[in-house]
């Protein structure tokens, strides 16, 4: 019996303590998955009534058929652009594969 009095008393002890971390776990970083897929097309429709242009984005790959973003631009150089960072491409890649609808 006083070996287990004993015991709990230590261990109780032993978990009130703070124990120092070599590394610290940081909750509020955001994480991005880079995927590589085949492009076989981009459609852009630009509203110029909303002010916004709807892309949509078809692959190849049987995991992601379909991509869509919607854009608060409509001027194409910087649909281009978000596409391009969007997709990790560059703009002449991504120039090569859009075809844009314009809505007056």
């Amino acid at each position: 019996m006083v070996f287990w009095l004993g015991c709990r008393i230590l261990t109780a002890q032993e978990l009130q303590q703070s124990q120092p971390t070599a590394t610290k776990l940081q909750a509020d970083t955001q994480f991005k998955a880079v995927v590589s897929v085949n492009i076989l097309l981009i459609n852009a429709v630009i509203n110029r009534n909303q002010n916004i242009t709807q892309v949509k984005v078809e692959t190849a790959e049987s995991i992601l058929k379909r991509m869509e973003l919607e854009l608060a631009t409509t001027n194409p150089e910087q649909v281009e652009d978000a596409i391009a960072t969007e997709l990790q491409l560059s703009r002449q890649e991504i120039r090569q594969l859009v075809r844009y609808e314009i809505i007056e």
